[in-house]
Formats: C-alpha cells, sequence, structure tokens
C-alpha cells in the first residue's frame, strides 16, 4: 500500500543547498555537459529512479544528445556509439553506483587517471556522488516524472 511521500523541500528548505552547491560546483568541472548528462541517466537507471532519468534525457535531447545513444546507454559495452573516454566514464558510474559490490577497480582507476588526468577523475567521481544522492532522495520519496510539454 503506498502513501503519500514528504515533499523534502517543502518540510526542510534548507536540506537541498549543500546538494545544490555540489551540483552547481561540478557544473563548472573539467566534465562536459554531455559527460555529465550520461553519468546522471546512467546512475538513475541503475537506481531505478524514474525521475531522474526522465529529467536527465530531456536535457540530454535538448543538448543535442542522439536518441539511439540514450537508447543504447544501458548497453554501452556492446555498443558501437560511445568513445573510450565515455565508456571508461561509464564503467566508473556502474562501480561507484554499485560501490558495495567491489569499490571502485584499481585497474580501472589507474585507467582514468592516465587518460583524464586526477582532476577530471575527481570531477567524474564527485558527479557520480552527486547524482546517487539526489536518486536515492527520489526513490526515497517516490518522486514522479512529469509528463514532457512536447
Amino acid at each position: 500500500m503506498e502513501t503519500d511521500r514528504i515533499n523534502i523541500s517543502e518540510v526542510n528548505p534548507n536540506a537541498y543547498k549543500p546538494i545544490f552547491a555540489l551540483y552547481n560546483d561540478i557544473k563548472k568541472s573539467s566534465l562536459t555537459d554531455l559527460e555529465f548528462l550520461l553519468i546522471e541517466i546512467r546512475a538513475s537507471q541503475i537506481n531505478g529512479c524514474a525521475y531522474c532519468v526522465q529529467m536527465h534525457i530531456q536535457e540530454a535531447v535538448n543538448l543535442g544528445e542522439k536518441q539511439y545513444r540514450i537508447h543504447a546507454l544501458p548497453f554501452w559495452r556492446e555498443s558501437p556509439y560511445f568513445t573510450e573516454e565515455e565508456q571508461i566514464i561509464l564503467e566508473i558510474t556502474e562501480e561507484v553506483t554499485h560501490i558495495s559490490v567491489n569499490g571502485l577497480n584499481n585497474e580501472l582507476y589507474q585507467k582514468a587517471i592516465h587518460l583524464f588526468g586526477e582532476e577530471k577523475v575527481a570531477d567524474i567521481i564527485m558527479a557520480i556522488c552527486c547524482i546517487n544522492v539526489w536518486n536515492r532522495i527520489g526513490r526515497a520519496t517516490l518522486m514522479t516524472p512529469i509528463p514532457s510539454q512536447e
């Protein structure tokens, strides 16, 4: 039996401030907008947060991301549509989102440091942490996707 859940921004208007600060900091980081959105969409898919999946897919489409890439995102390992850099970002996203399984494996971590450098790897990890926080809020409070106005 489902019940209505709280709206955290109404119950505690200050609760989201540190999360928005993190989000705004990451938006100014070394990640491109599309790299950040790939992280947000993939982590949200894993976490089953329909609200975030819908919102970030719409953002990606508005930025010019191709639908075929979005549809292939859950299957990025088998897809020819993602660059080596994107594949590494997606693999880190999956490992950090499933952090309790095996952590972030050292080989992947070292590959990312070699390819991106320490600053970008830090940005990737913090972006993943940020969307995981939002996903947990969305799932815990049963946030519902808003239909597109198109």
